[in-house]
């Protein structure tokens, strides 16, 4: 008998869409044990790409925020199956995750859809998805999802670099290496590999052993912690949360609040960061075994 398979995702760019695929190729391969079906979240006013710049952050509040817009009704194939198995791909806009994803989860076919099935979470980002994954983990439990799993690709290039690429492209459409800067988002050589998670997946969903696979992906690469980008995660929540409620709050200055964020954004990277990184680096002897804890933790799929 078959085995179900649903793969949701939402993707602008087109990146999640290939690595959501190529993890599922394992399953799609198997069609005499498995059936996949394909799930593109659809917003009925869509966003932009590439982003016009004042378009990219005037989302900031709202994204932040978690306030969801409408979505199209998902395909009658998805609303009234059970499926044994989902693989759920998702974007991190501002630190959580993105405005169409967090429409999906707070609609009211998300339940049903969820419910008692076994989740793996795959996200594709710049760097930082750490405690937007933390954001997810919460809904998924809320909506009696099981989590079994969690992928997370991203850009390997340093911090500054993978910010002068990913806005080239968010706001040109430009992936591709141009001049001294490299391509943007995660390498195509990942893309492809991601397969290699499918595989993993599938074997331990095949021997119905999923209570050992998120230890079996990370051995294989699939989540990586850098610490000093979660120290800078977790300041940037703070100030994104005063950030986005005074823009909410002063909706007759929003469009002057919004200039003001984006000089702040900026100057957080630029200047901000920078003096982050040498504080966590002279601060590592003593929060080593704190870090290490903290890594492990954000590695794995339990909720604290």
């Amino acid at each position: 008998m078959q085995k179900d398979i649903l793969v949701i995702y939402y993707s602008q760019t087109g990146q999640l869409t290939d690595i959501v695929k190529n993890i599922a190729r394992p399953f799609e391969a198997k069609k005499e044990e498995y059936r996949v079906t394909y799930y593109n979240i659809t917003l009925k006013k869509d966003f932009p790409f590439p982003w016009p710049n004042d378009v990219f952050f005037n989302t900031f509040p709202e994204s932040y925020l978690q306030i969801p817009s409408e979505i199209l009704p998902p395909p009658e194939e998805v609303v009234n199956k059970k499926f044994d198995l989902i693989i759920f791909g998702y974007q991190v806009w501002y630190l959580t995750p993105s405005i169409p994803i967090i429409s999906f989860l707070k609609s009211g076919f998300a339940e049903n859809i969820l419910k008692d099935t076994p989740v793996v979470t795959v996200s594709a980002t710049r760097n930082m998805w750490m405690y937007s994954q933390e954001k997810l983990k919460v809904y998924l439990k809320n909506l009696n999802a099981k989590l079994v799993g969690n992928i997370a690709l991203v850009d390997r290039h340093d911090n500054y670099t993978s910010v002068l690429t990913i806005l080239r492209w968010l706001t040109t459409g430009k992936k591709e290496k141009s001049g001294i800067l490299p391509a943007a988002g995660v390498s195509e050589e990942e893309i492809k590999g991601s397969v290699k998670y499918g595989e993993i997946i599938e074997k331990h969903f095949s021997n119905n052993d999923l209570d050992t696979l998120q230890p079996d992906l990370v051995r294989n690469g699939a989540v990586e912690i850098r610490a000093f980008l979660v120290r800078v995660e977790k300041v940037g929540n703070k100030i994104f949360a005063i950030w986005s409620n005074l823009i909410m709050k002063k909706k007759e200055k929003r469009p002057l609040l919004i200039k003001f964020f984006k000089v702040y954004l900026m100057a957080a990277i630029w200047i901000i960061s920078p003096i982050v990184l040498v504080l966590h680096l002279l601060t590592t002897p003593v929060f080593w075994f704190k870090r290490k804890k903290q890594r492990e933790y954000l590695q794995g799929i339990n909720l604290k």
